[in-house]
């Protein structure tokens, strides 16, 4: 068992941080000239309290919520993701993957679990993007800091988005802001799963619970340990090594394609700054 003193560090003041995301939201959405959002909306925690902080910073009326299941999803996220919908109000919309995924796989038969979970968060993040087009609304990301940090997480699938507004918080922490928001409780209850081929949860293909993750990922990131500092304080050494090298190896997952930098301004080295947006 881990050791259980370090939970309490993982513990957010709810009310701020509530309080700090919605004005985050707003002012993300505002800035580049949105007024409305698209969010996919899975049936998960993730999804669902980044809708209730959009559509609270914008209002329901703005946010265009998108269910995107397929085949071999199970019909208790699609029921979870309508609750959501109904209890904010969202403008809403449902579509199937089914018949845009099935002939890509049928012309690869050997895919693996993972390529089959990769097309399929690729393509429902090609329907959020046009539906952004179609809606004018900005797309809000649903990725959490826990799964970021790891690189549990498709590249341009769903770590694509204009805004991640809950990537801060760890999933203990996700968790804990749920419960202050009201979410579901059908939501709060169910294991963690992307949801991408039946019985799959994100804590069996992880090969850990997110529980154990987010202490040893706390100490080494917000409280910079090293991997012996975090194995002193209980965890297995080669358990905090091979996280360590998860966060490091995944890395470019979390960042802007590297720019070979060429020139005096270059994109992601010199020219950052807001004050370059100015005239």
């Amino acid at each position: 068992m881990p050791p259980t003193h370090i939970l309490p560090r993982l513990t957010i003041n709810t009310d701020l941080a509530h309080t700090i995301l919605v004005r985050f939201l707003r002012d993300a959405v505002y800035k580049v000239g949105f007024s409305r959002a698209v969010i996919g909306l899975s049936g998960g925690i993730d999804s669902a309290l980044a809708a209730y902080l959009v559509a609270e910073a914008i209002g329901p009326q703005n946010v265009l919520a998108i269910r995107m299941p397929y085949r071999t999803s199970s019909p208790d996220s699609l029921a979870d993701a309508q609750a959501v919908i109904d209890a904010l109000g969202l403008r809403s919309d449902t579509v199937d993957i089914t018949p845009m995924v099935d002939p890509l796989l049928a012309r690869f038969p050997d895919a693996n679990n993972v390529r089959r979970g990769n097309i399929m968060a690729r393509m429902r993040m090609v329907v959020l993007y046009d539906q952004s087009a179609a809606f004018g609304g900005l797309v809000i990301g649903t990725s959490n800091k826990t799964e970021t940090l790891l690189g549990y997480s498709t590249v341009y699938g769903d770590n694509a988005a204009g805004v991640q507004p809950i990537a801060d918080l760890y999933k203990t922490q996700v968790r804990q802001l749920g419960r202050a928001l009201g979410l579901p409780p059908s939501i709060l209850a169910k294991p963690p799963s992307a949801d991408l081929w039946a019985g799959q949860t994100d804590e069996d293909e992880l090969g850990f619970t997110y529980e154990t993750a987010d202490q040893v990922l706390y100490l080494l990131v917000d409280e910079r340990y090293t991997v012996d500092e975090v194995a002193a304080e209980g965890f297995e050494r080669d358990f905090v090594a091979r996280v360590w090298r998860q966060v490091r190896l995944n890395h470019y997952k979390r960042t802007m394609p590297n720019v070979a930098k060429l020139s005096t301004r270059s994109i992601g080295h010199d020219f950052l700054y807001l004050r370059d947006w100015a005239g």
